[in-house]
């Protein structure tokens, strides 16, 4: 993981928010799918804070779509704001708030 990556999860009304921090890599991508998978089944949304995400590696986000190419249906459930939604996002509902 790169070692200033960090990530905070918080419940909202309506599902859960992942606040993005620091350098995004390979390592940092993993920790990502890992939070994502162990949130419950029934989350209705999934909101992805991109805002202090400073570098984005390639490798980081090539592990990062690959994974979100296989969530299939369950991608619908996610959103990324922020200024850096339109590169983590393989093309899913995006905001730039």
């Amino acid at each position: 993981m790169a070692s200033n990556f960090g990530m905070a999860i918080d419940r909202n009304s309506d599902g859960f928010g992942l606040q993005l921090a620091g350098d995004f890599d390979g390592s940092s991508a993993y920790e990502l799918i890992y939070a994502i998978k162990k949130l419950p089944e029934d989350t209705a949304k999934l909101y992805i804070y991109t805002n202090g995400l400073k570098a984005i590696h390639p490798f980081g986000l090539d592990i990062f779509h690959k994974f979100m190419r296989s969530v299939n249906g369950q991608s619908a459930k996610i959103v990324f704001t922020g200024r850096n939604a339109s590169q983590l996002s393989p093309g899913i509902s995006r905001k730039t708030a």
